[in-house]
């Protein structure tokens, strides 16, 4: 069995915060030590030595070679690659206040004091990191968990070099279509099953990159292999074998010494991730709490408009297709609602509350998922939720666009490019939900900062209401 764990280590994320961590360690013993030998040393002028430290100080430790992933992972190498790297630094600035008279306020003991502090904030950091290291290699979350799509002499070529090789990978597994004919095991790694076997493996546990390694001439099984792996959210990379190229303009990757093609990308990842994490903690939180007082005043005119609970909870499917209970405000009546959206609601529908029908056609009773972006379920923006039985005329959503799971690779979202672009309320035909899907699809792979405060703004000024929502 694959174990279910944590996500694997970003070694981008990684490698840039000890560089960060450096750069205020350096950074803060400086000011530390020139407060200290206040009003003895000047400064204006000590100051900008500080600062000519940390930015000569955090480029030689890159030199040095102090900031790569492998080198945290031994203490001792860690260690004297610090060492190489602050012993240049120190140098540097020796030697610059012989050429440079306003440099010379870097003599003193107070000059002393920063240095040696500085180093040893970084020493810490380094033990800390090298202890946290250990914790992830035992907890398995060190190097990329990989599973091979192909049994055949390309796939067992590239497992044989991986093995051959100090790569850092974890291959979990080796998928093929053809399983059920084929030994137990591929060069020592167990056949795990199809490839839609792997993209249900891929949704319950974490795989981070998918190497396919199938022959470029079979064009139709490729296809077909990339196009049920674009549903998950890992990253694709297409094994080249010894056919002519076909494809159009993409990146490579090189891992463990061999070129991959990069066919599909993880949306989010690294610093997009993180830059994504702290935009909806950060406005979820400040918009929950501005609304605060409304949400209040809605609530008490739902309970004043009929019996039952204020919020309706929904089962959705969220991200990478996991269930997430979505909340909204009620606007049906109790024994009329509708968990699984199975009947579309249309216009004067009569399960719908008065107050229910108000809040349905200002959206505000969407505004309760807030509390869904706080506990990290949702985003305020993305792929819209959708219900488990939603669906387009007479067909589930995932009959009527053959590739609908793909906009669940990001979290859903309060609003999102589909809202604001009109595709938002009933559905009565599939040509509206492929149009919904479309868009999802184009702002997960055009995602940036700009793009979600676009689709805010669009929101706030014009985006709640529509002759859609009811």
């Amino acid at each position: 069995m694959i174990r279910n764990g944590t996500p694997t280590v970003s070694e981008a994320i990684v490698k840039r915060s000890v560089a960060g961590f450096d750069a205020v360690a350096i950074l803060g013993a400086g000011v530390a030590a020139v407060h200290w030998a206040a009003p003895a040393v000047d400064w204006h002028l000590a100051g900008l030595v500080v600062l000519l430290g940390t930015i000569l100080g955090v480029n030689f430790l890159h030199l040095a070679g102090a900031y790569r992933f492998a080198v945290f992972a031994r203490f001792e190498t860690a260690v004297t690659r610090l060492l190489i790297g602050w012993t240049c630094t120190v140098a540097a600035l020796f030697l610059a206040t012989r050429l440079f008279e306003p440099v010379m306020a870097a003599e003193g003991p107070w000059a002393m004091a920063w240095l040696a502090g500085a180093l040893a904030l970084m020493g810490a950091g380094r033990f800390v990191l090298w202890q946290r290291m250990r914790a992830w290699r035992q907890a398995g979350r060190l190097g990329d968990a990989v599973a091979v799509v192909g049994a055949g002499p390309i796939g067992q070529r590239l497992l044989r070099d991986l093995a051959s090789r100090d790569s850092g990978l974890r291959v979990i597994g080796v998928y093929d279509d053809g399983a059920a004919d084929l030994p137990k095991h591929c060069m020592g790694h167990p056949i795990r099953g199809t490839v839609d076997e792997l993209v249900k493996d891929a949704r319950e546990h974490h795989i981070d990159t998918v190497i396919v390694a199938l022959p470029l001439s079979a064009d139709r099984q490729l296809v077909d292999t990339l196009n049920r792996l674009c549903l998950v959210p890992v990253d694709v990379r297409l094994c080249p074998d010894s056919f002519g190229l076909r494809l159009g303009t993409v990146a490579a990757s090189h891992i463990a010494g061999h070129t991959f093609l990069n066919v599909i990308d993880r949306p989010l990842r690294d610093w997009r991730w993180i830059a994504k994490e702290i935009e909806d903690r950060l406005l979820g939180g400040l918009i929950l709490t501005a609304i605060a007082p409304l949400l209040l005043v809605i609530a008490l005119l739902i309970k004043l408009d009929s019996p039952g609970p204020v919020l309706f909870r929904q089962k959705r499917y969220g991200f990478n297709n996991t269930l997430i209970d979505v909340l909204k405000f009620r606007t049906m009546y109790t024994d009329q609602t509708d968990a699984n959206a199975e009947q579309l609601t249309r216009r004067n529908d009569p399960r719908i509350t008065r107050v229910g029908a108000f809040l349905r056609r200002t959206s505000l009773d969407e505004l309760p998922q807030f509390l869904n972006v706080v506990r990290g379920e949702m985003s305020i923006v993305g792929p819209r939720p959708h219900a488990l039985a939603a669906k387009a005329g007479t067909l589930l959503y995932q009959d009527a666009v053959k590739y609908y799971d793909a906009r669940h690779r990001v979290k859903p979202g309060i609003t999102g490019w589909a809202q604001v672009n009109g595709w938002r309320g009933e559905t009565d035909t599939v040509e509206q939900i492929k149009k919904r899907v479309e868009h999802d699809l184009y702002y997960i792979e055009h995602w940036s900062i700009l793009l979600d405060l676009k689709i805010i703004a669009r929101t706030i000024f014009g985006g709640f209401t529509g002759q859609h929502a009811f």
